[in-house]
């Protein structure tokens, strides 16, 4: 580095997160995505750290789907939207993806958070403009709406509709008002009173808008998210590709159809990032094919979330309540999330830890995602894992 000074503080810094105990580390797979996965030393251990809700990263139509696009398209488009890379098949996936869910328009993006740092600045940069945004949003729309320098930020106590309510309030002088939301919050596993948030945007005249990556394929009675699980209609609804819908990369917005055309001419992730591979968005419009024929998958994730609520909950550990697949385990201690997922490692059960500063302090926890891929002996063998180090680390009887 040509800073000595900047190379001694991040040392120092690096030093100060191993002492405390905070250091992450990536662990190495040799596998595919799946209920069961290799990881480096050829050791296979059940996954429960997915966002592969719905097993269908590693489903042999999906990757067929994923291979046979990408023969017919080439590998990547090696340009932007509006330059060379736009083809049908993106034009049908956005198809898709609006009927999938009720809206009128959809545009892609690379990620979910280029979504929601796309969103923001071309809607709301001018003065007469607020976002009102609950305390607990995902960093993809904290840092899309830390870009807007023209608008009026209002922040609300996370869930708390009474907080809400008082912000709409405050926000009433500016005409152009919106509400976003996460639709499942992703390190608790709760769900956004959408139903409630609703009647607030439209008594006090705001669009609603919701991240709602966890849910979408994942919650509802047909998977359509959060908007159907609450029984509501949104206005807009940012969500991935990369969790229940396949788990590749690519994230997407949908909603009234002026809005995203506006997005198609000034959102500068759109504008400035290579397309959606071809491979993506084929193994995508696959996935959309397998959930619409049928519930099966979504039924069997319920299913699974109740079973391992309901068990590990048995055990005496802190399980917080919800009815989401994410089901955090929570922990006294900061420094016991690595510990305690080390030592899940060590019996065949992959799931990481969190603590500070992906979670606020004294909120560490092992969070453990279900996924349909799992069976039931899967989530046995979890269960008897967590109750043995629980009892290990005297943190359940």
């Amino acid at each position: 580095m040509s800073s000595e000074y900047l190379k001694t503080w991040i040392n120092e810094e690096l030093a100060q997160i191993k002492e405390s105990g905070l250091w992450k580390t990536e662990r190495i797979i040799k596998s595919g995505q799946g209920a069961e996965i290799m990881i480096n030393g050829g050791q296979k251990v059940l996954n429960f750290c997915s966002n592969n809700y719905l097993g269908l990263a590693n489903h042999p139509r999906v990757v067929r789907a994923a291979a046979e696009t990408m023969e017919k398209y080439s590998y990547g488009l090696s340009s932007v939207r509006f330059i060379c890379g736009t083809m049908d098949i993106h034009m049908e996936l956005e198809r898709r993806i609006s009927e999938f869910l009720g809206m009128e328009d959809t545009i892609l993006y690379v990620a979910c958070f280029d979504a929601n740092g796309g969103l923001f600045v071309p809607l709301y940069n001018s003065e007469n403009s607020a976002i009102i945004t609950d305390s607990l949003n995902h960093a993809s729309i904290i840092d899309g709406v830390r870009l807007v320098r023209g608008g009026k930020r209002f922040i609300y106590e996370h869930n708390d509709m009474a907080d809400l309510e008082y912000m709409l309030k405050q926000a009433q002088q500016y005409s152009n008002r919106v509400v976003i939301t996460d639709g499942v919050f992703s390190m608790d596993g709760d769900i956004a009173k959408l139903d409630e948030v609703s009647r607030l945007t439209e008594k006090y005249g705001a669009l609603l808008a919701v991240d709602d990556s966890h849910a979408t394929g994942v919650i509802g009675r047909t998977g359509r998210g959060t908007p159907e699980f609450r029984g509501v209609k949104v206005d807009v609804i940012t969500s991935t590709l990369g969790k229940a819908l396949g788990g590749g990369n690519g994230g997407f917005i949908s909603g009234p159809a002026e809005l995203i055309a506006l997005l198609r001419q000034r959102s500068r992730p759109y504008l400035f990032s290579n397309s959606v591979a071809p491979a993506t968005v084929g193994a995508s419009l696959e996935v959309l094919d397998i959930i619409t024929e049928s519930t099966e998958l979504i039924d069997k994730l319920a299913d699974n979330t109740k079973y391992f609520r309901e068990k590990i909950s048995h055990l005496g550990l802190d399980v917080r309540p919800g009815q989401h697949p994410i089901t955090p385990i929570m922990l006294p201690e900061d420094r016991l999330a690595n510990i305690f997922a080390d030592a899940l490692l060590e019996e065949g059960i992959y799931a990481i830890g969190f603590n500070y500063p992906v979670v606020p302090k004294g909120k560490a926890r092992v969070r453990v995602q279900i996924s349909a891929a799992h069976e039931r002996e899967h989530l046995d063998r979890a269960i008897e894992a967590f109750g043995k180090v629980g009892k290990k680390l005297g943190i359940c009887v």
